[in-house]
């Protein structure tokens, strides 16, 4: 008689514990309510958005929260399409921990962030318009401020609602080529008139801090 074999399957799934997620939103709205209330000294959201340069103050500190801010819910969102954490990074170690995807992404964006700034502080400084640098960074903390609330929004539902996130991807990819192109826009356009005056400088500065950093951070994400 032969011997009868069992195969015994497991059905028990283990769910995906993303409580980092939360901790790190939680985090952010922190970082705005304290902007707001301190560093804005208690401004509405309205104020905030509609508020002109001449009349506003501490755009430094607010720059560099919404900066932090727009990195951080970045990281989060695309690090879960990281392929891989390149060998070079994942064999470096901090107190016996090893980076994972969230965090090369953490650091790969924060690069980039902080490259494109630098060469933007210096390209204002050798086109001699320093003055407008400063200019430029106070309207851009409002496009990345609604950004960052749109990308909370997007982690939110990425890591708590049940979705497709293969799907997602291309949705993502389509979400963020159109939000870049609508910042080229805004940046041409914007009443501040933010970008050099002269259009072989907004050309330049288009390709060589807009397009040519984003195409840094693909190939140090996807490739």
């Amino acid at each position: 008689m032969p011997s009868s074999q069992q195969h015994f399957i497991n059905h028990v799934r283990i769910p995906e514990h993303n409580d980092w997620v939360i901790f790190i939103l939680v985090g952010c709205i922190f970082l705005y309510v304290f902007m707001m209330n301190i560093i804005e000294r208690d401004a509405s959201l309205k104020d905030f958005l509609l508020q002109k340069y001449f009349d506003a103050s501490n755009n430094l500190p607010s720059w560099i929260i919404t900066s932090c801010v727009t990195t951080l819910t970045l990281s989060v969102l695309i690090s879960q399409y990281v392929p891989v954490v390149p060998k070079f990074i994942a064999d470096l170690q901090l107190f016996g921990y090893q980076l994972n995807k969230f965090g090369y992404t953490l650091l790969a964006v924060l690069f980039f962030y902080v490259i494109k700034s630098t060469l933007g502080f210096l390209f204002y400084q050798s086109i001699g318009d320093g003055k407008k640098w400063t200019i430029f960074y106070f309207t851009s903390t409002k496009f990345y401020f609604i950004l960052s609330f749109l990308l909370i929004i997007l982690c939110v539902a990425h890591y708590y609602f049940p979705i497709d996130r293969n799907k997602m991807f291309l949705y993502y990819f389509c979400f963020f080529s159109f939000v870049f192109i609508f910042k080229v826009f805004f940046y041409l356009f914007h009443k501040n008139k933010i970008l050099p005056e002269k259009w072989y400088y907004k050309f330049l500065y288009i390709c060589t801090l807009q397009i040519a950093p984003l195409l840094l951070l693909w190939k140090l994400l996807f490739f």
